[in-house]
């Protein structure tokens, strides 16, 4: 497992000044922003039409953005600009980047694409970090400047758990451990010791819904990293939508994995899934 996290040293006097932020969908690239730029970094954002949010300009010094498949671009304004550590933060849909047409792939990405030994993420996001190195840009641990985002052990709701439930979790813990590990998905549905939806590329809301369309109200939900995740990309992370989705299929709950998911809004997505009944579970790294 990578961790190019920054220490005390590195971000101290003579240290990095300047980190480039690729900067994906949602909330956690305006998040990780604020954090660096509190901690006195220059933050240099690229940022992807159709996928990064437009008020992500308000949080960094400066943004450049591209269309998808535009690595050349990409590469070439980290280079510009001085840049020798990045982060990944944020997804970017994977459909639209494999299968839409209504963008270019400049030639640096269609190599990637064309050279990769399958196109699950990790193969793709490993092969793009290769390239990065190449070039002398170094992708840090997306858990720097955030890691308060990380949840603790234990649960994060009050909301009281029956025996059923508990079994769901521990049936699907095992599961969804062994699916990520193969790069399939993150997330697994389940009800009554049965497996309902395994989560693939159409990501995990759509997997809650496609869950609940068989197996009804009262699904348990459980979102996890694969044993070997490289954290520089694709941390599993749960927020406000999250728990929309999950009341709008009336789910019992939802277990995700202490210390290594990302947990948007924490105070509003706790209180949230408090209001709608839904209990929050953090399980333990080391959980057999």
């Amino acid at each position: 497992m990578v961790n190019n996290s920054l220490n005390n040293k590195q971000k101290g006097e003579g240290g990095v000044k300047k980190i480039g932020l690729i900067a994906g969908n949602g909330q956690l690239p305006l998040i990780w922003a604020r954090r660096a730029r509190e901690e006195k970094i220059k933050v240099v954002a690229v940022a992807f039409q159709g996928e990064t949010e437009n008020n992500l300009k308000q949080c960094v010094d400066e943004i450049h953005w591209l269309k998808l498949g535009h690595l050349n671009k990409l590469i070439d304004i980290l280079k510009s600009k001085d840049i020798h550590h990045a982060v990944m933060i944020g997804q970017i849909r994977p459909v639209r980047f494999l299968f839409k047409t209504f963008f270019f792939k400049d030639e640096e990405t269609k190599k990637i694409l064309n050279e990769v030994k399958d196109r699950r993420g990790n193969s793709l996001l490993a092969a793009f970090a290769k390239r990065l190195e190449v070039e002398g840009i170094n992708l840090l641990d997306s858990r720097t400047f955030i890691s308060d985002y990380l949840p603790k052990e234990g649960a994060l709701t009050k909301i009281k758990i029956d025996e059923r439930v508990r079994k769901d979790i521990e049936f699907g813990y095992k599961l969804a451990k062994q699916i990520s590990s193969l790069d399939i998905g993150q997330t697994v549905v389940v009800k009554d010791l049965a497996v309902l939806a395994v989560e693939a590329i159409e990501g995990t809301n759509k997997a809650i819904l496609r869950g609940a369309k068989l197996g009804g109200e009262g699904t348990v939900v459980i979102k996890v990293s694969s044993p070997q995740h490289d954290m520089r990309f694709d941390i599993p992370v749960i927020g406000p939508k999250t728990v929309y989705y999950l009341n709008k299929v009336k789910a019992k709950a939802i277990a995700i994995e202490a210390q290594r998911t990302l947990i948007v809004d924490k105070e509003n997505t706790m209180k949230l899934a408090e209001e709608k009944k839904i209990a929050v579970v953090a399980l333990g790294e080391n959980r057999k």
